[in-house]
């Protein structure tokens, strides 16, 4: 579980995050909407230990992360991954040297075990089945679309198996149909790894496609949180537009998917 309180964070004259309070269920994957610029991503980088609140405090797992730094910091959130909003692959490594980043730098993130390079080759062939990049490991990051952009850097998270995934507005930016890709990619990630996901997002069709639950920033806080159609019928002229800006309910496209 992460637990969330009195957090507060200023970028001047900017007050972002104003005593915001959240809990965020082990397994779960957690939609944190609102328009652009009210901290969503914000309180992801605090929640991964990028950035450090003004005031408030962290917990993963029990472990208060907000005042840890260096190895102490990595040791509380070394299961924890995150999807950028722009993929942030590195421009110089093709896919498969992209993917293996993290294993060869840091290996297993539970244990510490060096991966020899067989061991590596294999997991990154995994890596990209799951997410549909199959054969695309000599591919240098110039050379994909944006949505194969999201894809390997999904991947780059999944090889070492985060059970916190962290997704920075995965949606933005990609036409309707690999929109849908990342949102089915989320919801089994989330399956199959049995990860704890939080996506942030202003993609109300997303949010219903993914979310078990649904949160709204605020002014700082979160204004309301809920299950899905609890959400949709509280009175809030927000939800309300999020809601009428998709033309039909994505639940029922996840059933047919499923089914």
């Amino acid at each position: 579980m992460i637990r969330i309180r009195n957090l507060w964070k200023r970028y001047d004259p900017l007050q972002v995050l104003a005593g915001l309070d959240l809990d965020i269920l082990t397994g779960e994957t957690l939609v944190i909407l609102g328009p652009s610029g009210i901290g969503k991503s914000v309180l992801l980088k605090h929640i991964i230990g990028i950035t450090k609140p003004d005031l408030g405090t962290i917990e993963v797992d029990g472990v208060c992360i907000s005042d840890l730094k260096g190895q102490d910091l990595y040791k509380a959130v070394h299961n924890m991954g995150m999807l950028f909003q722009g993929g942030a692959l590195f421009d110089s490594m093709n896919v498969e040297q992209n993917t293996a980043f993290y294993l060869k730098e840091h290996g297993d993130p539970i244990t510490g075990k060096t991966y020899s390079e067989k061991e590596i080759k294999e997991r990154v062939e995994q890596a990209l089945e799951m997410v549909g990049l199959n054969g695309t490991q000599r591919k240098m990051p110039s050379e994909l679309s944006g949505g194969m952009r999201k894809r390997a850097a999904l991947a780059r998270l999944i090889v070492y198996r985060p059970q916190v995934i962290l997704y920075d507005e995965p949606t933005t930016g990609l036409d309707p149909i690999i929109a849908m890709q990342i949102n089915e990619l989320i919801v089994k990630t989330q399956k199959e790894l049995k990860a704890t996901s939080i996506v942030v997002t202003h993609d109300m069709f997303s949010a219903l496609y993914v979310g078990d639950r649904l949160a709204l920033i605020r002014d700082g806080k979160i204004a309301h949180i809920a299950e899905p159609d609890a959400f949709l019928k509280i009175e809030d002229p927000l939800i309300t537009f999020l809601h009428n800006s998709i033309s039909k309910d994505p639940r029922s496209l996840k059933e047919n998917h499923n089914g």
